[in-house]
């Protein structure tokens, strides 16, 4: 079951919004980072966080000497060491681990961090655990922040909990419930499709 809330508080927009601009950030980075390595970077996501994956580089065999084979979508990670071909000299299995070393710095200081996506909600008052078993979505349309939970949240239970020492699912300032076709219409406005 899922329970839909809004809150137009200022802090709590303010937080969904920065949510928001961080990840286009991210997808900016990894845009440049894609750049410098000749390929798009897969955007990947873990249960917490948001952050770079590979590259999308050619199958080519000659490209394994750094790179992972390509997984089922094309993309290839950047190895932890070199694997010269046999049968070559000292001096150019010197060359590729000089290359490999190389590539491995590009990608270390160009790799955007993670995008831990719990700090913003611990930044609302969310359990972050009740998030992990139930799920949950935020997003702003038009200065109002909604929320879509796989748990309820109380104030009053929140209070009491928190006053106890006990875990409590959170409470985000000034939320409100609100019927599943309000979130909706905001979602299905926010997307650009029909309200």
């Amino acid at each position: 079951m899922h329970h839909f809330y809004k809150s137009e508080a200022p802090e709590v927009v303010a937080i969904v919004q920065e949510f928001y601009q961080e990840k286009e950030l991210l997808n900016k980075r990894m845009a440049d980072l894609g750049k410098l390595f000749g390929g798009s970077i897969a955007p990947m996501r873990d249960v917490t966080s948001y952050f770079a994956g590979g590259v999308k580089l050619s199958a080519s065999r000659e490209l394994d000497v750094h790179w992972c084979r390509p997984d089922e979508r094309g993309y290839r990670s950047l190895r932890q060491q070199a694997v010269p071909p046999k049968g070559i000299t000292k001096d150019q299995r010197s060359a590729i681990r000089a290359e490999h070393e190389r590539l491995r710095e590009l990608w270390k200081e160009h790799c955007p961090s993670r995008l831990d996506s719990h700090d913003y909600w611990n930044r609302l008052d969310i359990n972050t655990g009740n998030l992990l078993l139930c799920g949950g979505i935020k997003f702003v349309h038009q200065g109002i922040s909604y929320f879509c939970l796989g748990f309820e949240i109380n104030q009053a239970r929140h209070e009491a909990n928190s006053s106890a020492g006990k875990p409590s699912a959170g409470w985000i300032t000034g939320a409100v419930e609100i019927l599943p076709s309000e979130y909706e219409a905001a979602r299905l406005a926010k997307v650009g499709g029909a309200a």
